[in-house]
């Protein structure tokens, strides 16, 4: 799911229909299911709110492009592979797919909605998170890999990776290798303020941070089993986790990397997001 930037819809990938669902984020009514070219994955929304992108999970590969003054589809953009996931880079100006079959990143410019650069990677493209360069544009991407307990770093203006590493083992915590699903790290943040990298690991429950610019370790935390997915705060001081092992989110203060709460929810919850809603 995503929100609208002014927090007056929610907008929600729907696999079984093939659409893209607008909610009324004060009634949580369906205004509109906008059908799609194929099954949805995920969804992001563009910094001004006037368009949804949603990543097409089956070949050969689009990113559907939603009018939100409408609710249709104005445009399909092909790429190359299935979409796992689609985002828009914190700047505005490009939006950002990953393929898994294709092991392949694809940046579309957001004003043309044309692809403005390819890089296949050596491995299928999971989750990815955006770090922004003192003018605000994007410097890097992070991102997780099928298969890869660790981290992958790309050269936003560069246009190819720069470093890649392994995330360390964690003494004490059981080690988990079944139902990884091929993704032993699956969940990423970036704080608002810019200065700290998270990342899940499915294997050993623990979330990682990281310093950012120079990506050293801060610390860890066990968040539960197997965890899927991180959102942040406006503010940045509190993480939420989907711990799918443990049908829970759980919490963090990421100035302490203290586990504030942990918090019952429906089976095997996985995507989560956060969403400022009108008072």
């Amino acid at each position: 799911m995503t929100a609208a930037p002014d927090g007056s819809r929610l907008y929600f990938t729907n696999e079984a229909l093939h659409t893209v669902d607008a909610v009324d984020a004060q009634t949580f009514a369906v205004i509109a299911r906008v059908p799609l070219s194929g099954r949805p994955n995920n969804i992001a929304v563009s910094n001004d709110g006037k368009r949804v992108y949603a990543g097409i999970a089956q070949a050969p590969g689009a990113v559907d492009v939603i009018d939100t003054a409408t609710l249709t589809r104005a445009k399909s953009i092909a790429v190359k592979g299935s979409i796992h996931n689609v985002y828009v880079t914190p700047d505005g100006k490009y939006v950002v797919s990953g393929s898994i079959p294709n092991r392949m990143i694809t940046v579309i410019d957001q004003a043309t909605e044309e692809i403005a650069w390819e890089l296949q990677m050596s491995a299928g493209i999971r989750p990815m998170a955006f770090e922004r360069a003192a003018d605000g544009s994007t410097s890097r991407i992070f991102v997780q890999l099928s298969d890869y307990h660790g981290i992958a770093v790309v050269d936003f203006k560069e246009r190819k990776e720069v470093t890649r590493f392994e995330t360390p083992a964690i003494p004490g915590e059981v080690k988990h290798t079944e139902g990884l699903q091929a993704a032993p790290m699956h969940g990423f943040g970036v704080t608002p303020d810019g200065k700290l990298l998270l990342a899940t690991s499915k294997v050993y429950s623990t979330m990682y941070a990281y310093s950012l610019p120079d990506l050293k370790p801060k610390g860890t935390v066990h968040v539960g089993q197997h965890p899927e997915w991180v959102t942040l705060t406006p503010d940045g001081k509190v993480a939420y986790i989907a711990a799918a092992g443990d049908n829970s989110v759980t919490a963090v203060d990421t100035a302490t990397l203290k586990v504030i709460a942990r918090i019952p929810v429906g089976q095997v919850p996985k995507r989560n997001g956060t969403a400022l809603l009108r008072p």
